[in-house]
C-alpha cells in the first residue's frame, strides 16, 4: 500500500527542488562575486546588525524556515513526545556524540592552527535549530519530528552551550595534557540566537497553520495554501547563502589553505554524524522518515550562533570567526549532497519496514 508521504515525492521534486545543487552554485558564485564587484558590501552588510544578531542573515533564515514551520501539523506533536527512542537517540548523537567527534577531529586534523580548531570546537557546540528543516523537508524526512527535535536542541543550547565550552575548551584538553583556550560564552547571545531564528518562525508557522485551517480546513489549507508559500523557503535558502558569501567571501579567498584545512574535519563531520543518525534510525526501527530526521538534526549545525559567538569572544578577525564561517559554506553542500544520499537510501528502508509488517 502506498502512503500518502510516497505519493507527494515526485510533486515535492519540482524544478527548483531538483536542481537545487545548480541554484546553490549558483548562489555560491553570485555572493563571491557580489564581493569583489562591491568590496564595501561586507561592512554594508555588517552595520545592518542588532546586537548580535546580522539582519541580512535574519530574513533569509526566517523567510527560509517559515514555510516549512507552516507545514508542519502540531496536532501531532505528542505522537512524536511519546518516541522516547527518537528523543534519546537525537539528545545522545547531537550533545554527546557530535561534540566529541568535533573536538577529536579538530585536534586530529589542526593541532598546529589552535584559533582554527577552536573555532571548529564551537562549531561543533553549535546544534541546528534552522537549515536542517530545509534538508530533512527536501529529504522527505517527519516534519513534526523535526519541529519537536529542533526545539529540544534549543533548550538545550540554552542550558548547556556555555558548559560543554567550558568543558571541551578547557576541562578536557587539561586532563589530556593539551592546552586550553580560556572563553566567556553570553547566554545572552545563545538566548537570543533561538528566539530570533527559531522562536519567530516557529510562532509564525504554528499561528498560520491553526488560522488556515479553521478558516479553510485542513485539505484546503494543505492542497492551496501551502504550494504557493512553499517556494519561499529556498528562496530564503538561496538569499542566505548569497549574503554569506558576500560577507566573508573575502576572507575565505583570502585564506585557500585554511579553508581547505578546516574543510577537512567538517566534511567527515558532517558525513560521519549522517551516517550514524540513519544507522541508529535502521537499529532502532524508526523508518525512513523519522530516521532521515534523527541524522539530519545530528549533522547539522547552528552556525549563525556559531559565528556570533566566535565574533564576540575573540574578535571579527580572529581565526575561531573565520572557522565559524567556514562551516555553513561546506554544510551547505555537503548536506544537499546528503539529501540526495537519503533518497537513494529510502528503498532499503521501505523494504526493511515491509518485511516487519
Amino acid at each position: 500500500m502506498t502512503t500518502h508521504e510516497e505519493q507527494v515525492v515526485p510533486a515535492r521534486l519540482s524544478t527548483l527542488d531538483r536542481f537545487l545543487p545548480v541554484w546553490i552554485l549558483a548562489a555560491m558564485a553570485a555572493g563571491l562575486l557580489l564581493g569583489r564587484l562591491w568590496p564595501g558590501v561586507a561592512d554594508v552588510l555588517d552595520a545592518a546588525t542588532i546586537g548580535s544578531v546580522s539582519l541580512p542573515i535574519a530574513v533569509g533564515l526566517l523567510v527560509m524556515m517559515y514555510p516549512v514551520l507552516a507545514k508542519v501539523r502540531y496536532d501531532e506533536s505528542r505522537r512524536v513526545l511519546a518516541d522516547r527512542r527518537l528523543l534519546a537517540a537525537s539528545v545522545v548523537l547531537n550533545w554527546v556524540v557530535g561534540p566529541a567527534l568535533m573536538f577529536a577531529l579538530a585536534w586530529l586534523l589542526l593541532p598546529d592552527l589552535p584559533e582554527l580548531r577552536t573555532g571548529l570546537i564551537i562549531v561543533g557546540l553549535a546544534r541546528c535549530i534552522a537549515m536542517v528543516l530545509i534538508w530533512n523537508d527536501l529529504a522527505c524526512g517527519d516534519r513534526e519530528a523535526a519541529a519537536v527535535l529542533v526545539a529540544v536542541n534549543s533548550v538545550f543550547q540554552v542550558l548547556a552551550f556555555g558548559l560543554l565550552g567550558w568543558f571541551y575548551l578547557q576541562v578536557l584538553p587539561g586532563w589530556l595534557g593539551l592546552s586550553t583556550t580560556s572563553a566567556e560564552f553570553s547566554v545572552v547571545t545563545i538566548t537570543v540566537s533561538v528566539l530570533v531564528f527559531l522562536g519567530i518562525p516557529l510562532v509564525a508557522g504554528y499561528a498560520t497553520r491553526t488560522v488556515g485551517e479553521r478558516r479553510w480546513g485542513r485539505e484546503a489549507y494543505e492542497a492551496k495554501f501551502l504550494p504557493r508559500i512553499g517556494p519561499w523557503a529556498l528562496y530564503g535558502l538561496l538569499f542566505t547563502i548569497v549574503v554569506l558569501f558576500a560577507l566573508q567571501g573575502d576572507a575565505v579567498t583570502s585564506s585557500p589553505l585554511d579553508v581547505v584545512r578546516v574543510a577537512l574535519p567538517l566534511l567527515v563531520y558532517f558525513v560521519v554524524m549522517f551516517g550514524l543518525g540513519m544507522g541508529a534510525g535502521r537499529l532502532l526501527a524508526l523508518g525512513y522518515r523519522r530516521s532521515t530526521t534523527l541524522a539530519f538534526t545530528a549533522a547539522g549545525n547552528n552556525f549563525e550562533l556559531a559565528i556570533a559567538v566566535a565574533i564576540g569572544t575573540f574578535g571579527v578577525t580572529s581565526g575561531q570567526a573565520l572557522a565559524g564561517v567556514i562551516g555553513p559554506l561546506i554544510e551547505v553542500p555537503v548536506l544537499v549532497a546528503l539529501v540526495y544520499v537519503a533518497l537513494w537510501m529510502r528503498p532499503a528502508f521501505t523494504r526493511s519496514e515491509r518485511s516487519l509488517r
